[in-house]
């Protein structure tokens, strides 16, 4: 019997260029995930879970946690193909930044830069640091941060 190698549609270490761009599919943000993360997580706070409350806060209706996006925006890295097969780890996120809000309804996407790479110590993988914009529909960021992720190297 012989098994089947799955293909690999992921980007390895040696893909990444210093300044390339790189843009995740788009998904709308719901009240259900919304709610589906404050069971999840068990923060219930009264600016996610309560639209009575909310109504009196400069926000107006719920917004989503901020670890909510950043999840999501993680599973449109994974949509986007770009870690199948190659990314062997998140190492780190760096001035993570929450500029506005997201409400259900909302679409976002993720637009990453890539700012640095470097050969890891061992020669079979590499370091890149992405400067990653979640965006909304209107072309907002409503997150920043730096992602440094560790990819499989084509050649070693």
């Amino acid at each position: 019997m012989t098994t089947k190698q799955r293909p690999v549609r992921g980007m390895y270490f040696e893909d990444f260029e210093i300044g390339m761009q790189i843009e995740t599919p788009a998904r709308t943000v719901t009240a259900a995930d919304i709610t589906n993360f404050c069971c999840l997580s068990g923060d219930f706070n009264e600016v996610h879970a309560n639209i009575e409350y909310v109504k009196t806060t400069q926000f107006g209706e719920p917004i989503a946690h901020g670890p909510l996006v950043y999840a999501i925006a993680g599973g449109l890295q994974y949509a986007s193909g770009i870690n199948d097969g190659t990314l062997l780890a998140l190492l780190g996120i760096n001035n993570w930044r929450l500029k506005d809000p997201v409400f259900a309804g909302d679409t976002i996407r993720m637009r990453q830069t890539v700012i640095e790479t470097r050969q890891s110590s061992k020669p079979d993988r590499g370091v890149v640091k992405l400067q990653r914009e979640i965006l909304n529909q209107r072309d907002e960021a409503v997150q920043e941060m730096e992602a440094t992720m560790l990819y499989r190297c084509r050649v070693h």
